[in-house]
């Protein structure tokens, strides 16, 4: 075992003091390093036994069918949403795992250490690893992967806003000696410390490829049991049990049993997710909403649910006027209770946010105290800003909690005096144009780290950065929080990012999501991912 990081047992003092919770203090401990069982048992604990229903043995065989949207594949770099990784998780896996407990574990990796400084990572691979046409997985293959996420020079690559401390500036591309490679190692030598590469390695768009790849995930070799059977965008996907391969993961999970797992696409109307649990022609649900919760719970299905970070933004395009002025967006910001969005949006399964993006159940959040609801404040500024009479159009996807709340906050906007529209798009409109709306609602995704989320969403010019906010002060303080592993002095810097993303307006963001999958009773491994993660060899259908 490798040797415990010092900012691990601090990360425990400050557990048992009541600082951290367990699953904050599992994240942290677990990507510098400890394994699940080393972090528990630095707390004093054993790990905590999976539920009964998740032990059930699986019988070999059979064909498991999937409610999901199916959306075009692209390079997995580029990956905007965990569907994509679902199905192409069946053979192009990753280094990093993210545990529904907070803690992250080794994949294709067996382990790794970080240095002190935070400024070198050792990573080791793990031995015995194939691909698919019988060739080794080798720390060439890693290094080749840690490369290609650092190209930020590819339109879409959302995995070198990850990568900052191994990049060039000038080049945008992996800094010279940053990655070494050695019998069965890889060492990243950063620039500047950063905690978050591991917590990195697991995000869906981490996927390792081969080093041939060609840009197709379709025409991929993979390390993993399944290989593409069909797929047919916006229709179904099918993957099925590579029996030519000789799964190395057999012997740390145990084997993949299924057969064949089908996604199949019914479109953005749970409705029809529902129907088709009722006509037996689904097994499972990709995600249960709404009033539809209480309604599969007829169905004498399992219910699966989880505490999130996942969230969703009502945003203001900084670029499209009069967005540009601040005392406009605080004024949507005022306007908003974000109380009431939980409760007429999401149907109160959440909890209330404060306008920041950084949620309590991550590590690194800091309290800076509620949002205001203060709507003749909101009018005031908008007086003040000449914008008093222009109206406004909130975008919004055409489904149930999204489209719900945009319209809770449409009528609110409306109560304060403010005018405003509502346009309602089909899915495959809205994500084609998703960071160009001059006002629209977005969801975010889970993220074990809130720098993470920060990173992606808010520093200036990266690819997700949907809002156009650009600052100074806030990358400069972002790269700084990057490298503390000092959950309280991390935290500190938190409150000042947090503070100025709200300060300047830069979005709503009304509530943090429980979220719920609805399964049937027969399948073992089905559970609700905070990221909605589906790994396809932990499914299958119970022995009887």
């Amino acid at each position: 075992m490798p040797p415990i990081h010092p900012a691990a047992r601090t990360l425990a003092r400050e557990h048992r003091a009541g600082q951290l919770t367990r699953r904050e203090f599992l994240t942290r401990a677990t990507s510098l390093g400890l394994t699940a069982t080393a972090a528990y048992g630095l707390i004093g604990l054993l790990p905590a036994p999976a539920r009964a229903q998740e032990q059930r043995e699986r019988q070999d065989g059979g064909t498991l069918r999937i409610q999901q949207d199916v959306r075009a594949l692209k390079d997995p770099r580029a990956y905007d949403w965990p569907h994509m990784a679902n199905v192409t998780r069946g053979w192009l896996e990753y280094l990093v795992k993210y545990e529904r407990d907070g803690s992250l574990s080794p994949m294709l990796l067996e382990g790794w250490e970080i240095s002190d400084d935070a400024r070198t990572y050792t990573l080791t691979v793990r031995p015995g690893i194939t691909w698919s046409d019988g060739s080794d997985f080798t720390a060439a293959d890693v290094a080749f992967n840690v490369e290609r996420w650092c190209d930020s020079t590819v339109e879409g690559n959302a995995m070198a806003s990850r990568f900052n401390a191994l990049i060039d500036e000038e080049t945008g591309q992996i800094r010279e000696g940053a990655v070494e490679t050695g019998e069965g190692t890889v060492t990243l030598n950063l620039s500047f410390p950063d905690v978050t590469l591991i917590a990195s390695f697991s995000d869906f768009p981490a996927a390792v490829v081969p080093q041939d790849f060609g840009g197709d995930p379709l025409q991929s070799k993979g390390t993993g049991p399944y290989r593409p059977a069909e797929y047919e965008v916006g229709i179904r996907a099918a993957i099925e049990k590579n029996t030519d391969h000789d799964w190395w993961g057999a012997d740390v999970y145990g084997p993949a049993t299924l057969d064949r797992i089908e996604f199949i696409d019914y479109g953005t109307d749970p409705a029809s997710w529902f129907a088709a649990a009722d006509a037996g022609e689904i097994d499972m649900v990709y995600e249960t909403v709404g009033e539809f919760i209480e309604l599969f719970d007829t169905l004498g299905w399992e219910q699966s649910e989880t505490v999130t970070a996942g969230t969703l933004v009502i945003r203001a395009n900084q670029s499209s006027p009069p967005y540009d002025d601040v005392r406009v967006r605080r004024a949507l910001q005022l306007a908003s209770d974000n109380a009431t969005l939980l409760e007429l949006g999401y149907s109160g399964r959440g909890e209330v946010a404060a306008n920041f993006h950084v949620a309590p159940i991550q590590p690194d959040y800091a309290d800076i105290g509620p949002s205001t609801y203060d709507p003749e404040q909101a009018m005031t500024l908008l007086e003040e800003a000449g914008a008093a009479d222009f109206e406004h159009e909130i975008v919004s996807l055409d489904d149930d909690w999204r489209r719900n709340t945009a319209d809770a906050m449409a009528a609110l906007l409306r109560d304060a005096g403010i005018k405003v529209r509502r346009s309602v798009v089909p899915g495959s409109t809205f994500w084609n144009n998703w960071t160009q709306y001059p006002l629209s609602a977005t969801d975010w995704g889970h993220r074990p780290l809130g720098i993470q989320v920060l990173s992606l969403a808010y520093r200036s010019g990266v690819p997700w950065n949907e809002t156009a906010f650009s600052d100074e002060e806030f990358d400069r303080i972002l790269n700084d929080a990057q490298g503390i592993a000092d959950a309280t002095e991390r935290s500190e810097l938190m409150a000042r990012l947090e503070t100025i993303l709200r300060d300047e307006g830069v979005v709503v963001q009304p509530y943090w999501r429980s979220t719920f999958r609805h399964y049937d009773a027969s399948i073992v491994g089905a559970g609700q991912h905070p990221t909605f993660e589906i790994h396809p060899y932990e499914l299958g259908f119970a022995t009887a």
